[in-house]
């Protein structure tokens, strides 16, 4: 019975994730530069925008993950790249966490943070994803919070990491073991941080430690995220 439910609650999370996603997808115009994000929400958004290329919108895309790149070439979704294109129009993302009211953000779960936060940085409008389960009150609430890191060095870093009280678990390979490695090339430490009282603060702290590449906080980078919820999709803005 409880696998049933658990089922059943994943197939409702995965219909409001639909929903938030096709919503983000109408913003898309023809001739856009679009940004595509990397996790289970922001695929809905891309087989929604395949959906409107197959019926002749003209768009490009420049994917946040070799996985993205790999679901946009099977769904018929053209690539570009920023030798092409400095500037995107548009980037379209999930979120690990939506603060309310701030819309600050954790991200970096599906392992893409530092390419995410490029092209979301690099996008005239950046845009969120989510199911409401993602809202909080506070960042670090409910999830993790991911801090790329360099390999070389990777225990003094986490040393330091655990020297500021962020409690870093080494992301690994499920059945390997393995360390986790981005795209990059990077290592990647999830910190049980607990709700953050200060985000910007603790993210600045994190990009000034040595070997840290960048932390899965997105400061004041969304301008709406769109939250699929029972009562249907909701636009949220910054407060």
């Amino acid at each position: 019975m409880s696998s049933l439910l658990n089922a059943d609650a994943k197939a409702e999370q995965d219909r409001l994730k639909r929903a938030a996603a096709e919503a983000a997808v109408t913003l898309v115009e023809d001739g856009m530069v679009v940004g595509l994000g990397t996790g289970s929400t922001a695929a809905f958004a891309l087989e929604a925008l395949a959906a409107r290329i197959a019926k002749g919108l003209r768009v490009s895309g420049v994917p946040t993950s070799e996985a993205t790149a790999a679901l946009a070439r099977r769904l018929g979704v053209p690539l570009t790249d920023f030798a092409a294109h400095r500037r995107l129009d548009l980037a379209i993302d999930g979120a690990d966490e939506v603060e309310r009211g701030t819309l600050n953000l954790i991200k970096g779960l599906g392992g893409a943070l530092l390419y995410e936060k490029i092209v979301a940085a690099a996008s005239r409008r950046f845009v969120v994803i989510a199911d409401a389960t993602k809202l909080v009150d506070r960042l670090g609430e409910r999830a993790p919070l991911p801090v790329e890191i360099v390999p070389f060095g990777l225990e003094p870093t986490l040393d330091r990491l655990a020297d500021a009280g962020l409690a870093p678990l080494l992301r690994r390979i499920a059945g390997s073991g393995e360390p986790f490695r981005t795209d990059g090339g990077h290592a990647i430490a999830d910190c049980r941080t607990g709700p953050i009282a200060n985000p910007a603060a603790l993210d600045r702290q994190l990009r000034a430690m040595v070997g840290v590449v960048d932390s899965g906080l997105f400061i004041g980078m969304a301008a709406e995220a769109f939250v699929g919820t029972a009562q249907g999709v909701q636009c949220l803005t910054p407060q």
